[in-house]
């Protein structure tokens, strides 16, 4: 499908649904069922089966159009990891029940993978969920969990099988958030709010046709939505001198009289480093066109939290005494951000906050393994866990 047939497509469904007149709700569902939500998906889930590269201009054209949006910002672990995973591995009925709502913005989604002794090393989670009938009844922690109070299901991965290796022990699952064995407790952070979570299951009951995959494939389908999750923070499409380095810019052009050499160095270095990135995501982008992320999205999620890391630094430099003041503290009270807004709050907030790139969505340890390992070819680490049943391993 060509751009014209794309944007005659759009242009049709517009003057049927008129933005000004049709109920935002009905306009998203519309939009879905039209085939112009994922563009790429298949028919009937979304999509039209066309080429990725195609999204943008849909996505211009109804922004352009003033039409209602599907709150990307508060949904972006629904629409970034869980969607692209169920449209992978998920039966029918399963993308029948959540692809629509989730698009919609109807139910949002979160992620119960980290554990305060599996993070790192996933594969070593201790959750466990055991067949009662046809339904699992879960028990266990999760931790580090965005957007849990605000969540309607979430993507959780169990273990299913102690008695053998850990990474083939594991099943994935679509987990109720509204189960009375769901319990969400917030985590402070640094920055005095809190966005993440702590999640413990109690007898949770989750029926088999919520088993997304085969039992014991939880580690193949658990990678393929963090490859999804790391092409979202690392991969995402910005303009020219976009983002914090956008905001960087503007901080070195308000505050002339904190120049020095040096930080003109450390200003310019970081502004290549930007756009080495920057084109590297359009690249990575245009693969993704064509199939499936692969790890190289673990180097742009790894290049993303170094550069942000060093730009917010050095705009505190920048501003000076300015910088010092953190007007979003609200007297560090803690309280529960819609979502995160890396460019748009203070100076110390973004350099407080930037903090957890290197963590979030894989540790920057972890993601130079997989860039070393899996796309640079170099010996793998020696594990000497790797081939011993889950329960004889100490923890």
């Amino acid at each position: 499908m060509t751009p014209e047939e794309i944007r005659g497509r759009v242009e049709e469904f517009l003057a049927e649904h008129p933005v000004a007149t049709t109920e935002p709700s009905a306009f998203l569902h519309a939009r879905y069922r039209a085939g112009l939500a994922w563009v790429a998906f298949p028919e009937g889930e979304g999509g039209l089966g066309v080429s990725r590269a195609l999204q943008p201009l849909v996505n211009d054209l109804f922004e352009a159009a003033g039409a209602p949006d599907n709150n990307p910002r508060r949904n972006g672990i629904g629409l970034g990891m869980a969607a692209p995973t169920i449209l992978a591995y998920g039966t029918p009925e399963q993308k029948a029940r959540f692809l629509e709502p989730l698009w919609c913005g109807d139910e949002i989604w979160c992620q119960l993978f980290s554990e305060p002794g599996a993070g790192s090393d996933l594969a070593g989670l201790a959750t466990r969920a055991v067949l009662d009938g046809d339904e699992w009844v879960v028990n266990g922690q999760k931790v580090w969990t965005s957007g849990a109070h605000n969540a309607d299901f979430a993507i959780l991965v169990a273990r299913t099988d102690p008695d053998v290796p850990k990474h083939r022990g594991l099943t994935y699952f679509l987990c109720d958030m509204h189960d009375p064995g769901v319990e969400v407790r917030p985590l402070r952070q640094i920055t005095g709010e809190a966005e993440f979570n702590e999640v413990f299951l109690t007898d949770v009951r989750i029926p088999d046709a919520h088993r997304l995959g085969a039992v014991g494939q939880g580690w193949e389908v658990a990678n393929a939505t963090l490859n999804n999750e790391r092409v979202a923070i690392g991969g995402a499409a910005m303009p020219r001198e976009g983002g914090m380095l956008g905001v960087v810019a503007e901080s070195w052009r308000e505050h002339p009289d904190n120049h020095t050499p040096e930080l003109r160095d450390r200003l310019l270095r970081l502004w290549v480093e930007s756009e080495v990135a920057r084109l590297t995501g359009a690249r990575l982008r245009q693969k993704l066109a064509v199939g499936q992320p692969g790890p190289e999205g673990s180097a742009m999620k790894l290049t993303f939290a170094k550069i942000n890391q060093q730009l917010t630094g050095l705009d505190l430099e920048l501003r000076g005494e300015e910088g010092l003041r953190y007007e979003d503290g609200e007297g560090w009270t803690m309280v529960r951000p819609e979502h995160v807004d890396f460019a748009g709050r203070d100076a110390v907030y973004r350099y407080l906050r930037a903090k957890g790139n290197s963590i979030e969505g894989g540790t920057s340890e972890i993601l130079r393994n997989i860039v070393a390992e899996r796309v640079l070819g170099l010996p793998g680490e020696h594990r000497v866990d790797k081939d011993v049943a889950w329960k004889e391993i100490p923890r």
